[in-house]
């Protein structure tokens, strides 16, 4: 066994192209782009990209990069989208994976067939001329963020709607009149980049959400918590709320709503600047969205208001379109993957980050692609039947969420890491970690 297709070259999937080529095998990459990157390909022309004019990441570097290639030393503490991209390229020719990538290719239908094998149909999308090729295994990184999910209220907006993936920039939003929905880290974001230019900003919360600030008495907030982690973990996050407060005060006290569950039941928005913009005015917070009727929008605290755009920042879905959905459909419910990459009944194919870590993806997917790389070539085996340990994991989250279709894939980000280099020091023969 030995030829291997991966699907994607951003952050997960050049670290998954390294990784197995590295333990020797064959390896062909598709990617839709022209170059690897992905999400950080800022306004590529595939329509992939999710990153805007402005983006920073929200973990900072002293938790975001390769154990194999780490960020250079004068790294900001929070890299922009061009530095990170900068780096995805540093990477991929570093290793010299480049020429193992078919850029400007689509993957268009996965089928396994006898033996475990794998059946690739794919496109070349310059010349449309389409192919099929047989491999030995499948390793899917096409990633999570591209295939937005709109919000579902009654009556209809006849103003300008937007999904924050085709947010890229505030500069058409000049003097109007803008909604944005959600309290995730691309809402949060939208509302204060386009505060700068717009006639007026509102954001709408069905929920109260806990801000991180982006420091924290000094040390960027993931330094500062990972500082924190001996304190016990049933007080972990109570502690952290505590902290919180303490140093921005209550979210009820600046007019947004109050969060109820748990801090880590939502994915947390790392946001230093939207208590900014709306203790100076610039963003007006708003309950959720009662019904849409032409330009104007009721919430259900009776209040309305006239919009000329709504920006809603609602997610995405996850979706494989190059599987049939009766053979792998993650779309709903939560995803049956062991350490997030390994179903218990299909063989030869592993899902690269797949997850939402409460943290950095892409320093979780190396070790995912170590880790499966090696399950590949018979040097790790599970203590156990996949099918068991998989219940076990799925009956075991890191963090209890909320039932919603954001919330099927987080992970804490250090236990992860942990657990995957456990697994990796079990591999024969054996793996420094």
């Amino acid at each position: 066994m030995n030829k291997v297709a991966i699907i994607g070259a951003g952050p997960c999937g050049i670290t998954a192209i390294k990784n197995f080529s590295d333990l020797g095998f064959e390896v062909t990459a598709f990617e839709r782009c022209q170059g690897v990157g992905g999400n950080w390909r800022f306004n590529d022309p595939s329509g992939h990209s999710s990153v805007f004019e402005t983006t920073h990441i929200i973990s900072s570097k002293y938790t975001s990069y390769y154990e194999d290639y780490p960020l250079p030393e004068n790294a900001a503490d929070y890299p922009s989208h061009k530095d990170l991209l900068e780096y995805f390229n540093n990477y991929t020719d570093h290793f010299d994976i480049r020429k193992l990538i078919k850029f400007g290719t689509e993957v268009q239908h996965c089928k396994q067939i006898e033996s475990d094998k794998w059946e690739i149909t794919w496109k070349e999308l310059e010349s449309d001329q389409v192919r099929t090729d047989i491999y030995d295994a499948l390793v899917v990184c096409n990633g999570h963020h591209h295939e937005p999910r709109y919000p579902d209220y009654p009556g209809r907006f006849t103003g300008e709607f937007i999904h924050s993936h085709d947010f890229k920039s505030a500069k058409p939003f000049k003097d109007k009149r803008v909604l944005v929905i959600g309290g995730g880290n691309s809402a949060c974001d939208v509302a204060v980049e386009t505060a700068r230019v717009a006639k007026s900003i509102s954001i709408s919360w069905r929920r109260g959400y806990y801000l991180i600030p982006k420091f924290m008495y000094g040390l960027p907030t993931d330094l500062y918590a990972m500082k924190n982690r001996w304190v016990p973990r049933i007080f972990r996050a109570p502690f952290i709320r505590f902290m919180l407060e303490r140093f921005q005060g209550k979210n009820e006290d600046i007019g947004l709503q109050k969060p109820t569950q748990p801090i880590f039941a939502t994915h947390p928005t790392v946001n230093s600047e939207l208590y900014y913009a709306v203790r100076h005015g610039k963003v007006s917070p708003q309950k959720d969205i009662k019904e849409f009727n032409n330009n104007k929008v009721a919430f259900i605290d009776g209040y309305e208001e006239e919009f000329d755009v709504v920006i809603a920042c609602t997610g995405f879905r996850i979706k494989h379109s190059f599987f049939d959905k009766d053979f792998i459909n993650y779309e709903e419910g939560m995803v049956p993957l062991l350490h997030r990459m390994i179903p218990a009944d299909i063989n030869n194919i592993y899902f690269i980050g797949l997850f939402q870590p409460l943290g950095c993806i892409w320093p979780g997917a190396e070790l995912q692609s170590k880790l499966a790389a090696r399950h590949l070539l018979g040097q790790w085996k599970p203590k156990k039947s996949i099918r068991d340990l998989l219940d076990k994991e799925m009956a075991n989250p890191d963090v209890p969420q909320l039932d919603t279709p954001r919330h099927t894939i987080t992970v804490d980000d250090p236990a992860f890491r942990e657990r995957l280099k456990k697994e990796l020091r079990r591999c024969e023969p054996a793996l420094e970690i």
